[in-house]
């Protein structure tokens, strides 16, 4: 059913995971390219963008064929340009971690110190 649908199927849950408590919701890095799920995550929480190098992101998501943004000839340059796309998007985090090299442990542990700061 293509992008479209699935935009507006992943914003509807966006908004019933925003009216909970005590989450954490990791969603994928297009979900801010709709100006109102920025402002329904910042309401509702801490916005962390969680970011890696092209070539870490890649070695991530190598194994997934599910994934049609990234079912092209250059997958490694497509992520390059959905990056750079993205970049004015991501920057409207609170905070950002570059999760390049780390274990899921570390940026689990990063993401806690973040949340606990702001309490």
């Amino acid at each position: 059913e293509g992008e479209a649908y699935f935009r507006k199927v992943e914003k509807k849950a966006l908004k019933e995971a925003a009216g909970q408590n005590k989450f954490v919701v990791a969603c994928g890095g297009g979900i801010v390219l709709d100006k109102e799920n920025i402002e329904v995550m910042k309401k509702s929480g801490i916005l962390v963008c969680l970011t890696a190098a092209p070539k870490e992101i890649l070695k991530r998501v190598s194994a997934n064929t599910q994934r049609p943004l990234l079912n092209v000839k250059d997958p490694a340059r497509r992520i390059e340009v959905l990056l750079k796309m993205r970049a004015p998007y991501y920057i409207q985090a609170d905070k950002t971690i570059d999760t390049t090299g780390l274990s899921i442990k570390e940026v689990v542990e990063r993401i806690s110190r973040i949340s606990a700061n702001k309490k």
